[in-house]
């Protein structure tokens, strides 16, 4: 089970910190991502991490913004959004792929309940 806290309402050039915390088996095990979906758009890909959290991948629209990180010591994934736009405005998930090193967007298949991130210009 992955729940995702962090979201709220900020102003353009702030920041936030989502988490992601798994139950129900080790965070370790799998590859975990973010993903965004704002009203009306399909769902994006945001960032992934590997299970150690030595490989990283972002979308083009976060990369130098976002850092995505993981402690699995406490089943919790992170992402820390700086300089927030009003574009970044949308619900975002949290994800989890079985295969420890797969980061393709597509192969993500658990999913959790999102978080509301509001940007306000």
């Amino acid at each position: 089970q992955l729940q995702a806290s962090g979201g709220g309402l900020v102003q353009a050039g702030g920041s936030l910190r989502l988490s992601c915390a798994v139950s129900g088996g080790s965070s370790s095990s799998y590859a975990m991502g973010w993903f965004r979906q704002a009203p009306g758009t399909e769902r994006e890909f945001v960032a992934g991490t590997v299970w150690s959290g030595t490989m990283t991948r972002y979308s083009d629209s976060v990369k130098a913004r976002f850092t995505i990180s993981r402690d699995n010591a406490k089943n919790t994934i992170y992402l820390l959004m700086n300089r927030l736009k009003p574009e970044d405005t949308a619900v975002y998930y949290c994800a989890a792929n079985q295969h420890p090193y797969g980061l393709e967007p597509s192969d993500f298949e658990f999913w959790g309940q999102g978080t509301l991130v509001t940007v306000s210009s």
